[in-house]
């Protein structure tokens, strides 16, 4: 083991091509620090108790110079020269080829206790980068290596050919045209198929019009979607709810005209036996109210033909044009009502097995009769049985002299107050029911015991189309009338009615 005096020093960081070339420049740097020592330590030398430190290889050996017995650091010329010495060897490496060079391990402890020896300025630690070469790239949807092969470059991320897919399909994007919604990609046709709007009659896009914005009708509840030209190319509307006929779906034609969608069909009253028993329920509707009917009105289900003459023949009341569906006559007349004696069956997309029988109807009373289109929907002919059936009780209870407005109004609340009743179970509004109305009610809720999602809708139309109504009688007078109803409740409305012929306010 060496003595105390002696340092012990890595070997220095030296580059070389081969071993032998190695040691020789090794050894011609330690000759250069034994003179560089020597000249500085003169009257020094190494006592009679040390050893020689081996430096490198064994056939170099060299005395390690002890510290100044002063303990002082080296001269500035020392330094110096210490410092000329290391620029040279270095510079000699940088002359030589690259990759022919290599490092040790004691070559790098070696620079390291020579910088801090003789006091050099520390410097922060060296960290890496990844290196990528020339033509490197990362694909954006697979996170891959793309490498020098073929890609693709959208939105300023790399992919590879196959991984640039459509966001809707997921096939590639094959086309030089695509379709961009925020950061995802669509073939063309996708994104149309997901953003233009198709007509729900057609089932074709929505052309533009002449402007170039797309332009189409919606029904303000189905929110049903058609093009404007089909408002005049005699496509077939449901007479009931007022949808159009859809090219994938036909409408039944009930022969006066009118046509009817499958689902008005499922409920739809065909025959008068079947609108009697309706009929009935709305009469206990009415008592459960408080306003029996003393006297039976007849009821007849007709055609849409001997409606309109029967209007023609009528002297009273305000007719709701085009389409009338209901009519309490106050006339002697003669109409064709319809006598079924089995539901009518289906030929085609018609109605065969109908029959019609003439009947005279004589003047008993104020309302000679309550007539009633046939061929719709089981909730909208109650409805107008019971708009029609109000108009009854005003006659017979002594209302005369009424306004459209205030008559057509009173009668569309009642009408409301009933599709609500049915379409909303437990509804009490303005009810003191006693348990025999409410039976009969809900036991005639429908012909097969419930009501269908389906007819619940149907329902819900028929309550906007009363409230949302744009005429002046049955829109505004309901408007007016209801909101009377809901103030004062609807047996002070019609004492109001009755002494002033107006609405309370």
């Amino acid at each position: 083991m060496a003595s105390s005096g002696v340092n012990h020093l890595s070997q220095p960081c030296i580059y070389g091509q081969l071993a032998s070339s190695y040691a020789e420049r090794k050894s011609r740097f330690m000759k250069w620090l034994s003179k560089l020592f020597k000249s500085g330590g003169s009257g020094r030398g190494v006592t009679s108790g040390q050893h020689p430190q081996f430096l490198g290889d064994e056939n170099m050996v060299w005395r390690v110079p002890p510290r100044s017995l002063d303990g002082c650091p080296r001269s500035d010329k020392d330094k110096e020269d210490l410092d000329h010495a290391i620029a040279l060897s270095l510079a000699e490496d940088l002359k030589k080829p690259k990759g022919y060079g290599w490092r040790s391990d004691t070559d790098e402890d070696l620079s390291r206790s020579l910088h801090d020896s003789l006091n050099t300025s520390s410097y922060p630690p060296y960290a890496p980068t990844p290196y990528y070469p020339s033509g490197y790239r990362v694909c954006g949807a697979c996170n891959q290596d793309i490498g020098f092969g073929n890609y693709l470059g959208c939105m300023g991320t790399f992919f590879h050919p196959e991984c640039f897919r459509c966001r809707s399909c997921g096939y590639p994007i094959t086309e030089h045209e695509f379709s961009l919604s925020g950061r995802d990609a669509y073939h063309k046709s996708c994104f149309k198929e997901l953003t233009h709007p198709k007509c729900e009659v057609c089932h074709q896009f929505i052309p533009t019009n002449g402007a170039g914005l797309i332009e189409y009708r919606c029904h303000p509840f189905w929110s049903q979607k058609y093009c404007p030209s089909h408002e005049h190319d005699n496509v077939a509307r449901c007479c009931s709810c007022e949808r159009l006929e859809s090219w994938n779906a036909r409408y039944i034609s009930l022969g006066d005209g009118r046509s009817l969608c499958l689902e008005c069909m499922e409920s739809a009253i065909m025959d008068t036996g079947d609108c009697h028993s309706l009929y009935h329920a709305i009469r206990d509707f009415f008592e459960g109210m408080n306003m029996k009917l003393d006297q039976e009105i007849p009821m007849l289900l007709v055609e849409r033909q001997a409606l309109n003459e029967a209007i023609v023949g009528e002297k009273n009341g305000h007719h709701h044009l085009p389409e009338t569906r209901g009519l309490c006559l106050s006339e002697e007349q003669t109409v064709k009502s319809i006598q079924v004696l089995r539901r009518p069956r289906l030929a085609g997309q018609r109605l065969v097995g109908m029959r019609t029988q003439p009947q005279k109807l004589t003047r008993k009373c104020e309302v000679t009769a309550i007539l009633v289109l046939y061929g719709l929907p089981r909730l909208l002919t109650g409805a107008i049985l019971a708009h029609e059936l109000m108009h009854g009780w005003l006659r017979l209870k002594g209302f005369r002299n009424l306004s459209p407005e205030v008559e057509e109004g009173i009668c569309q609340v009642l009408s409301y107050m009933w599709l609500e009743s049915e379409v909303m179970p437990g509804f009490n509004k303005n009810m003191a029911s006693t348990s025999s109305g409410a039976a009969s009610s809900s036991s005639s809720s429908s012909k097969k015991g419930g009501k269908s999602e389906v007819e619940k809708k149907l329902g819900e139309f028929f309550m906007h189309q009363i409230a949302h109504d744009v005429s002046p009688a049955y829109g505004g007078g309901f408007r007016a009338a209801n909101a009377a109803v809901n103030k004062y409740g609807l047996r002070i409305t019609l004492e109001h009615i009755r002494l002033t012929g107006s609405f309370p306010l």
